[in-house]
């Protein structure tokens, strides 16, 4: 198929050449020039503009959007929308909140073009391993680009969820779920590291790929990060979120549901990015205010 691809990061240009590698012919526009000039090498047709890549596509016309959720998302589709008419496609795969999905499928669907929604799990590896896809939209319209789909999806890595927002909601909650499992790994890790025991983190991180109940990709990972800084001297114990364990959070208060892990696992995150925690100095502060317990001044 031909199909227009705007945002050409770390996980859209890696898309476009997975696409390329599977036959489709891709126009592609990124705001620097850079990734657009790389992909050309590789076989994609470049675009300097939205106007010029959709003027670039034809009869049925397919726009792949990969580009940061809020704002951004509503600047491209505005344009979109003015350049591209009755039975065309958008597709958002970035990780977009699923109400403002089906806000905007509304509004597309007042100028007759299909919006659809496709959560998209693989990082950097997809390239090579393929694309946990996640689609949710208009049923036709997910057909007709299917092809699309089956390129970047491995075997059986591709799910229709259901009317618009559905795959945005389902992949909001993957990356919930995945918040949770990085946190019991970070726990454990931790345990081990301050045991008595001398333990080698990396071999039985590897180890525990074999039979065991916890093996996942995940772990391999853990694997490569170990393999590369044993003690991960070189990272800060900071991180960040991208709002995806936000959303979650509020669905499970919207739904009443009890989600304990993955809000205790938002929260570790926020914590380290405190450089001092004022509550801690409120805990100390009361301990030795009713019970005479020691403190340690700064």
């Amino acid at each position: 198929m031909k199909l227009g691809f705007v945002g050409l990061g770390k996980m859209g240009g890696n898309m476009v050449e997975r696409l390329l590698q599977f036959g489709h012919e891709v126009v592609v526009y990124n705001r620097s020039r850079g990734p657009v000039d790389r992909l050309v090498e590789k076989g994609a047709i470049p675009s300097d503009s939205l106007a010029d890549m959709v003027s670039k596509l034809e009869g049925r016309k397919i726009v792949w959007l990969m580009v940061p959720s809020g704002q951004t998302v509503d600047d491209n589709i505005t344009q979109l929308l003015d350049l591209m008419g009755e039975n065309d496609i958008v597709i958002d795969g970035g990780n977009s909140n699923y109400k403002d999905t089906k806000a905007r499928s509304e509004r597309a669907a007042e100028r007759k073009i299909s919006y659809l929604d496709c959560g998209t799990s693989g990082g950097v590896w997809g390239l090579q391993n393929g694309y946990s896809l996640m689609s949710g939209g208009d049923k036709e319209a997910s057909e007709y680009i299917y092809p699309v789909y089956k390129s970047l999806a491995p075997e059986n890595g591709y799910t229709y969820c259901g009317a618009s927002g559905a795959g945005h909601f389902v992949k909001m909650i993957h990356n919930g779920i995945e918040y949770g499992m990085m946190q019991s790994f970070a726990e454990g890790f931790e345990i081990m590291q301050k045991s008595p025991y001398n333990l080698d983190l990396t071999a039985i991180a590897s180890g525990w790929q074999y039979s065991s109940v916890v093996r996942s990709w995940l772990l391999e990972l853990m694997v490569l990060a170990l393999k590369e800084d044993p003690k991960l001297d070189g990272l800060k114990d900071f991180v960040e979120d991208s709002g995806e364990g936000r959303w979650t959070i509020q669905a499970a208060i919207d739904l009443d549901v009890p989600a304990h892990v993955i809000t205790a696992s938002l929260f570790t995150r926020f914590q380290s990015r405190q450089s001092e925690s004022f509550a801690m100095k409120v805990l100390a502060a009361l301990r030795n205010q009713f019970g005479g317990h020691a403190v340690q001044k700064s």
